[in-house]
């Protein structure tokens, strides 16, 4: 493809609707970056070529100028010498360097149009770059975001699964648990089997003495 259809093809291309249409539009857009970059610099030394053509070709046609002239000036004084012989030569000369006089204004008029050419494809290589990367850097900023938001809702995914809430309840589970027995260390305790027996036993002991101590207390009976 040679470098004036490309420079078409990416000045009249649609940045948008390209990259609205590719899988990975990043992958994409640095590919036509790089190829705007590499397209740009081409247009530029065809430029930088075309500009140094331009001033050679109007280098030579001031030289071709100036021999019109000398010859003009050949011809007059070999007329004024009486030397027409010598005059038409002269002009046959003149007439020569005047053909490749034209010859070079066509060929430095078609450079010069060539160099506004390359310029003006420059400019516009330019605005579209500028584009490009404006795009890329646009498209750089809503991936990242993207990818935050994406971790963002895979971490709430994670934690609102099943599994997660389990392990949740489990937590809550045992911490109600530890303050179920929290709140049954800080009541009274209940006696203890041991304590309980002991108890009864030392009741009987008091029932017996308090019956000795009645028996010692009947009364007496009077005769009659």
């Amino acid at each position: 493809m040679g470098i004036f259809t490309r420079v078409r093809d990416i000045i009249s291309s649609n940045i948008n609707t390209i990259l609205e249409r590719a899988e990975d539009p990043e992958k994409l857009i640095r590919l036509m970056i790089q190829e705007m970059e590499e397209t740009q610099v081409e247009v530029k030394a065809s430029c930088a070529q075309a500009m140094a053509n331009s001033k050679k070709l109007g280098r030579e046609l001031e030289a071709v100028q100036a021999r019109i002239e000398s010859w003009e000036a050949r011809a007059r004084l070999a007329v004024d010498k009486g030397r027409d012989d010598l005059a038409r030569e002269a002009l046959a000369e003149k007439r020569r360097f005047v053909e490749r006089a034209g010859s070079l204004t066509a060929e430095l008029a078609m450079a010069d149009e060539h160099v506004a050419q390359y310029q003006e494809d420059i400019s516009k290589l330019e605005e579209k770059l500028a584009a490009a990367r404006d795009k890329q850097r646009s498209l750089v900023a809503r991936h990242t975001h993207a990818a935050t938001r994406k971790q963002a809702y895979e971490r709430m995914r994670r934690y609102d699964s099943s599994s997660a809430m389990l392990r949740f309840d489990h937590i809550e589970n045992r911490i109600e648990r530890m303050e179920a027995e929290a709140e049954l260390a800080s009541r009274p305790g209940r006696p203890g089997l041991e304590e309980q027996y002991a108890r009864l036993e030392h009741d009987e002991d008091i029932e017996r003495e308090l019956a000795r101590l009645k028996a010692g207390r009947a009364p007496v009976k009077t005769s009659d």
